[in-house]
């Protein structure tokens, strides 16, 4: 168990992080992921409200499926990346990371109130999730990717996402907080594997999905992140708007790229790349993957670096070859038939 955003959460179980990761790119896994926040906004003013203060567009979808968003300071930066769970017509569920509630609850305004004490949330991602999980719920194993639904387990009412953050398919379950035990023992005895932080931070990278703190955050904006797909342009409105005009117009001064590093030797956050040998920017996230059995990184670089491109890491003065990918690094496994 280790610290995480205010929480104790679990870094693995007693197979490992890689048995733990193999095992959701091959079957299935269930991850204990209460620690994201749940704001509840309801009432005939939700939705304005959601418009007015995150990146992309509600009005693009409708009630029964997710999103994914930002919120931004007024610099453009990415405060917090979120999935907004659109519940019914005037309730939707948004879900910050971990040590981000209270200032989305402060974005959102008077309306917006933290439930995450009242639910825990797990993640049951991998191939094989929704075959297994049919036994057990069947109604949730059935959601489409990015759809929402409300669903009763053991007379338990959850509310159950098509969404997860390893690459493959899944659902996320939210369950009142006293029944998520029972649950979660429930999808164990059916075949799934108990798997922590540490699988899941090498699977979404992965999946070269970004982790806040790392990849998003502080003098980060999506456009350097390469997500200005979660910016609806047409909208504007929102905070950091102006920004991220201008910055379009100039053309971001970095951007992000993967990288796959020669060797097994695990890169880390914090060294840099160089390009013809002088450094040029910085690995966010780095780590051994499981599955290429070699090193694989994110990278903030100029914009002239590009897929294809040779550059390398600077470890402890050592110069380790790399090469510029596209992402995913590992595309995900076809879903089992429920």
């Amino acid at each position: 168990m280790v610290p995480f955003g205010g929480w104790d959460m679990p870094l693995s179980y007693p197979a490992g992080t890689l048995a733990e990761h193999r095992a959701c790119r091959t079957a299935a896994v269930v991850f204990d992921v209460s620690h994201l926040g749940t704001v509840r906004v309801e009432g005939p003013g939700a939705f304005d409200a959601l418009q007015v203060a995150l990146t992309n567009d509600l009005a693009k979808i409708g009630p029964g499926r997710a999103q994914y968003t930002h919120l931004l300071g007024a610099d453009g930066s990415v405060l917090d990346d979120i999935i907004v769970w659109w519940v019914d017509d005037e309730r939707f569920d948004v879900m910050p990371n971990a040590s981000n509630t209270d200032r989305v609850v402060g974005a959102l305004g008077a309306g917006a109130v933290d439930v995450t004490a009242e639910r825990a949330v797990l993640a049951l991602q991998g191939p094989a999730a929704r075959r297994l999980l049919t036994p057990v719920f069947p109604d949730a194993a059935t959601i489409g990717r990015f759809r929402v639904e409300r669903h009763r387990w053991r007379d338990v009412e959850c509310v159950v996402a098509g969404t997860g953050y390893t690459g493959e398919d899944g659902l996320e379950i939210a369950v009142p907080a006293g029944d998520a035990a029972a649950l979660w023992e429930a999808v164990l005895a059916a075949g799934f594997e108990p798997a922590g932080l540490g699988a899941r931070d090498t699977l979404r990278l992965e999946a070269g999905l970004p982790l806040h703190g790392h990849e998003l955050g502080e003098g980060i904006t999506p456009l350097q992140a390469g997500l200005g797909w979660v910016v609806a342009w047409d909208k504007g409105g929102f905070p950091g708007f102006e920004a991220l005009v201008a910055e379009r117009e100039q053309g971001p001064s970095r951007v992000l790229r993967a990288l796959v590093v020669e060797g097994r030797r695990p890169p880390r956050a914090g060294q840099a790349v160089l390009v013809d040998g002088e450094p040029a920017g910085e690995l966010t996230s780095g780590n051994f993957s499981p599955i290429l059995e070699q090193g694989i990184a994110l990278a903030f670089v100029p914009p002239i670096v590009e897929v294809g491109d040779e550059v390398a890491i600077d470890v402890r003065g050592s110069a380790v070859p790399a090469r510029v990918v596209a992402a995913p690094f590992v595309a995900p496994t076809p879903a089992e038939t429920p």
